[in-house]
């Protein structure tokens, strides 16, 4: 069976410099992999490549079966990505973003609706403005309108940030769910101890390559 990631001495440009300077990796279906490493190493243009957001120039790069160096536009349809910044509009609510995200990338309705309820939002904050919202609402209106998406790919980077603790328990039920559904997950993350207890691989990233992939052991 085809990976749902693979790259193979995969390039990617922020300006000149090589973000990705030879990635080599496969990641199949309904795995959960942590994605480690210092800032700076590559930890980010690898998740927002694998969404089709930022161009492979070099080496190969296969993300569901599509070629991201002909193709990058299709791929976006398929993943889920929640990045450090949000891609929320500021004057809509939180349910009319996640029913744009939702309808963006082919979902319905009842899965916007799902997505709202799943994450808590489906009550008096679901008719409030997003400017209006707390860091951690923001945080979960975000994780919302990837979820109802039904990404075949989650691309999480540090997803536990500016969430309480009940957020944090809930991003991690959402993983194992996810995996268990047949998703693929990549979590870059600091918070090594809580990300490795969700993931069945770790994937060590450093100067835009990586150096280590191993198995987590003890993985259920």
């Amino acid at each position: 069976m085809e990976p749902v990631v693979h790259f193979r001495s995969a390039v990617a440009l922020l300006g000149r410099f090589p973000a990705l300077a030879g990635v080599d990796l496969d990641v199949g279906r309904g795995e959960v992999v942590l994605l480690q490493g210092p800032n700076g190493a590559g930890k980010t243009t690898l998740l927002r490549a694998c969404a089709g957001l930022v161009a492979v120039v070099g080496g190969e790069a296969r993300v569901l079966g599509e070629d991201l160096r002909l193709d990058r536009r299709t791929v976006r349809r398929r993943v889920g990505l929640l990045g450090h910044a949000t891609a929320l509009y500021d004057e809509l609510t939180v349910a009319d973003n996640v029913h744009f995200w939702a309808r963006a990338a082919g979902a319905s309705r009842a899965d916007a609706d799902g997505a709202l309820t799943r994450l808590g939002l489906d009550g008096r904050l679901r008719d409030v403005a997003v400017h209006r919202l707390s860091a951690g609402q923001r945080r979960r209106t975000s994780i919302a309108a990837m979820l109802a998406r039904r990404p075949e790919l989650w691309l999480l980077d540090e997803p536990h940030a500016g969430l309480d603790a009940a957020g944090r328990d809930l991003v991690d039920g959402l993983v194992g769910e996810a995996s268990a559904a047949g998703a693929t997950v990549l979590v870059a993350s600091h918070e090594l101890e809580r990300a490795q207890a969700l993931a069945g691989r770790i994937v060590t990233v450093a100067g835009g390559a990586v150096v280590e992939d191993r198995v987590v052991a003890d993985a259920s």
